[in-house]
This record gives structure tokens, sequence and C-alpha cells, in this order.
């Protein structure tokens, strides 16, 4: 398996690939052409076709300031659909041309050029072998993820989680109308700030849990920063739960990493043996993968064995299998965003069930990874990400007949 690292993209919402990965992909022009005074990016194929409505050109700006954007919509004989020219000028001189290809869930790759993303980290292939590995050399999860990634990891965690936090902070302070046209308000301030009457303690968490997957969630939905927990459109489920154990738990920074750390190998494990892409599986692999994540990252927190850890990513993984994947008008907002909640909500229960039941349990995570890729293969086309059919549908008709509410 890869480092930890390739599942967790800092990068401007709404989409991995149309919006992560060019982020990035103009970073890293821009850190090696620091000296250029103006830059140029022609987007090709589906980037130029969707980029508009995907926020591409704001997210290639992020990364890479006051660079000029161009169009091309004609040229069709590309080596990838997702293909982006990258141009440096000095003095009105171009000094450099790149081509760099934005590959799905925000990696990228840059022509003529190997992926450090390809280096494999882990020997082990699944969850089984890792659990085998560790009873074997009497280590725990967390151990192991350090052996094998250094000392390099906590650096970038630290910046991811520091990338979470601001997710969550802007967007409980943030109001309005949500972009794409669908007139969504932002529920996210009104939800933290609105308690009920004779709140108990048990809604507070709830409440506040919610309230944070919804601002990550809409921050991400209104094309801002935020990381890929394992995409753009699960985004709010892990740094909500980790958001309230920090910030209303009081659990230390360091044990939040150490959560992010065995969360990421979960997350990896899942991307290797099946998928995180809505369009490939559902949302069963993205909501259910991070509902996963979100769960072994509470169970590490908790101190819980590394049986308890699969256990609970088990549980969170089988109750989300078959989900679909029909955002309406095709933003990440409905069901999207509400759907963050819910399932940082579930992580949850699933960590309490595991902490009771992990002694009588049938099934193995990665039985339960292979169901979920299974299954997605499954699915009807319209059910993975193409806004066909389902919600997206039952909305559009309703539209068309005045009948919304």
């Amino acid at each position: 398996m890869k480092s930890i690292t390739s599942v967790y993209k800092i990068g401007n919402g709404p989409s991995s690939s149309h919006t992560v990965g060019p982020f990035h992909a103009a970073q890293t022009f821009g850190e090696r052409y620091p000296d250029a005074d103006a830059y140029e990016v022609t987007l090709f194929g589906s980037l130029a076709f969707t980029g508009e409505g995907h926020g591409t050109a704001k997210a290639v700006r992020e990364g890479l300031p006051g660079a000029k954007i161009v169009y091309n919509l004609e040229e069709t004989d590309l080596p990838h659909p997702n293909t982006m020219l990258f141009k440096a000028f000095k003095d009105g001189k171009e000094i450099a041309a790149t081509r760099i290809f934005s590959i799905g869930g925000g990696s990228i790759r840059i022509e003529n050029e190997s992926n450090p993303e390809d280096v494999e980290v882990y020997p082990q292939k699944n969850f089984s072998e890792i659990l085998a590995l560790c009873n074997q050399e009497n280590i725990s999860i967390l151990q192991l993820i350090y052996i094998l990634e250094g000392a390099r990891l906590r650096e970038y965690l630290k910046k991811v989680w520091t990338a979470m936090e601001n997710s969550v902070r802007r967007g409980l302070k943030a109001e309005g109308i949500l972009p794409g046209g669908l007139n969504l308000k932002r529920k996210a301030k009104g939800l933290y700030e609105t308690r009920c009457y004779n709140e108990s303690g048990d809604v507070t968490m709830n409440r506040l849990i919610s309230a944070y997957a919804y601002a990550v969630s809409e921050e991400n939905a209104a094309e801002n920063l935020v990381v890929t927990a394992p995409t753009c459109g699960s985004c709010g489920v892990l740094p909500s739960v980790l958001y309230y154990m920090r910030h209303d738990r009081g659990f230390p920074e360091e044990e939040i990493l150490d959560a992010l750390a065995v969360a990421g190998l979960v997350g990896n494990v899942i991307r290797t043996n099946a998928s995180i892409s809505g369009a490939e599986c559902g949302c069963q692999a993205e909501i259910g993968s991070a509902c996963s994540m979100a769960a072994a990252a509470v169970s590490t927190l908790f101190g819980l064995n590394i049986d308890q850890i699969e256990y609970s990513a088990e549980i969170a993984m089988e109750h989300n299998l078959g989900l679909t994947c029909d955002p309406v008008n095709g933003l990440v907002q409905i069901p999207c965003i509400e759907r963050n909640a819910v399932a940082a909500m579930r992580a949850l229960t699933s960590v309490n069930l595991s902490r009771f039941l992990y002694t009588t349990r049938k099934i193995s995570f990665d039985e339960v990874v292979d169901t979920m890729y299974r299954t997605g293969l499954d699915l009807n086309e319209k059910y993975r990400e193409t806004a066909h059919g389902g919600l997206a549908q039952i909305y559009r008709e309703a539209e068309e007949k005045g009948e919304l509410l």
C-alpha cells in the first residue's frame, strides 16, 4: 500500500479531480518556477467542459495566484480526460511548459515523470495482514504506521489537522446561500448556536458534531479549502468527530494526530482493495469509507485495542452498504451535506458497539470492504454519481412539475 499522505489532500471543493487535483498541480508548478512573473494554465477535456461549474479555475488560482486560465474545448486527442498545460513566463518569454493530469481522488501525474505516490510504503495489502504483523511483533497499529512512514508523516498530519480545524471554524461563521442554483441555505452556524430547551448532554453532543460536519461540507460546497477524508464529498465526517474530541472533550492535539494516522491507514486499505470513488461504487465508497475512518480514529482516541479498532471500522462500513450516489443537480449538496452529519454520528455508534461486542464478531473488515466493492460494481449506473437516478431524478421531476417545497 502507498503512504497515508496520499489519502489526505488539502484543496478546494467540491470535486477531488476537478478542484483538489488542479490545486495541487498548480501549487507544484509554482514551486518549480517561483521566479516567473506570469503563468498560463490551459484546461482540456472534462476540465474544460465542466471546470466552470466545478470551480476548477478558482482552485488553480488558489495554488497559482494570478494565473491566466484558458479553456480548450476543441482538442480531443488527449493522454487523459483531465489534462492541464501549465506555462511559466519571465519578462514576456516562455521559460517552462508542463502537462499535468488530474487522475482522480485529488492525485496528479506529471507527464514523463514518475509519481512519488506510487511508492509502496506498506508491504501489507489488507487489514488482516496488518493485524497479523502487529500481533506477531507485539506492536500497536500506531507503532507500525510510524515505523513504516517515518517522522515526516507527523509533520504532514499536522498540516492536515490545521486545515481541517480551519474548515470547521470558517463554516461555523459563514452564512448565506451556497452556489450552484439550488438556493440551499447554510445551516452549520444555526445548528451550532441554537440550543434546544432543556437540552441533554447527548443532544448537545449530536448537535455540535452535526454542526461541525455541516460546517466542513458547506465549505466544500462553497468551493473553499477542505481536506479529502477520503474524498471531498465525505470531507465533513472525520473532521467533525475529531474537532469535537479536541475542543469539546479536551483530547490533546498529539493524540488527534495519532487518530488521523490510524484513520488514514483504514482509508488506505479501502482504497487499495476496493474504491473510494462515488463514480465507481456509489456513496458507500465515499461516506462508508469516511465513516469507517472516523470510527477507527475515535477508537484510537479511546485507547481501544486493534481488534476493537477493526470491528468499529467494519460496523461503520457494513451499515453503509448499498448507499447510492445520486446528488441533486449534480451538486455536492443534497443529500451530501446532511449525509456527512449522519455518518459522523454512526461512527460513534460503531465505536460504542465495538467496545463490548468485538469478541463475538463474525465478519472481518477486509470482508466488508470486499462486499462494498462488489456491491458498488453491481449498482446501476444511475446511482453512481451521474445524477440520473434516485433522489436526483425525483427532484428533477418534481421541479419540472412545479411541485417543489
